[in-house]
This record gives C-alpha cells, sequence and structure tokens, in this order.
C-alpha cells in the first residue's frame, strides 16, 4: 500500500492549473465564465473561500482583466482564466498591467478552431496572440 507521499494523483487540465495557483499562494479570481476555461472558475469558487481567499464573477473579460489587477496592486496574487475571444477582449488591460509592471496571471485555455471554434476541445491556436498581443 502506498503512503500519501508516493501516491499517484491524476488531473485534467484545468483542475491541475487550480492546485498549482493554490500552492503557488494565489488568492483572488476575477472571471468571466468561457467555456473550455469555466472549470477554473468552478471549483476556484469553492476552494478559495475555504482559505480567505476571494472569487468574484466579473460582469465581462474586461472587468475581469481589471479586477487581478486592482487585487494585485492591493497585494493579492492574483489570477483569472479566459480562452481567445475573452484574452482578445484583456489586451488593453494586459498592457496597462505590462506598463505599470502589476504582476497577473492569466490562464488563456484555447480553443481549436477559428473564432469560436470547438468550445470543449484544447488546441494551440492562440499561441501567437498569447506571446505578441492583438
Amino acid at each position: 500500500m502506498a503512503d500519501d507521499k508516493t501516491k499517484v494523483k491524476l488531473l485534467m487540465g484545468n483542475e491541475a492549473c487550480v492546485e498549482g495557483a493554490l500552492a503557488a499562494g494565489v488568492r483572488f479570481f476575477g472571471a468571466y465564465p468561457i467555456t473550455p476555461a469555466n472549470e477554473i472558475g468552478e471549483i476556484l469558487s469553492d476552494r478559495l473561500p475555504e482559505i480567505g481567499g476571494k472569487f468574484i464573477q466579473m460582469e465581462d473579460e474586461i472587468a475581469s482583466m481589471g479586477s487581478i489587477i486592482g487585487a494585485s496592486i492591493g497585494g493579492l496574487k492574483s489570477m483569472t482564466a479566459t480562452s481567445g475571444p475573452g484574452f482578445s477582449l484583456m489586451q488593453e488591460n494586459i498592457g496597462f498591467a505590462a506598463i505599470a509592471e502589476v504582476p497577473c496571471v492569466v490562464v488563456n485555455v484555447m480553443r481549436a478552431g477559428p473564432s469560436t471554434g470547438l468550445p470543449t476541445r484544447p488546441s494551440q491556436g492562440d499561441v501567437m496572440q498569447a506571446r505578441w498581443g492583438t
């Protein structure tokens, strides 16, 4: 029988993202629901209050990025999660965070295909946008 140190735990990508974020000290998550990143927010909405963190569902992706910038300026490790169309809307606030040197984590869970694509399938189609912006 394996002890806890050698126990293997299988996680989906979004679940692993949540576990890594919590282990790194994320205590604020502001996001707008978008497939296939929804699961990250769903899990964090349960887990963050248990450890004194805050989860806020914002009215859109622009506000999501603004909320994590504000939380970070206020001293919290903050994160949001989105997908291609939402990431595109966040570009102006991402630029502000970069120029103001505000540390934030933006998880871009990419969809397969162009535009809204296949919302339930992952891909690497937004790599250039994630790297270079719009």
